[in-house]
């Protein structure tokens, strides 16, 4: 599976995660607190 390897290294196949709306980045909350 040197074929596969290869293909995995050279190139990442991860999307990077659109912007939501009501928060600054797609993950990062404005600021998280429990209460």
């Amino acid at each position: 599976s040197a074929m596969c390897e290869k293909g995995m290294l050279t190139r990442d196949s991860r999307q990077v995660e659109r912007k939501k709306p009501g928060r600054p980045k797609a993950r990062k909350r404005f600021q998280f607190s429990k209460r």
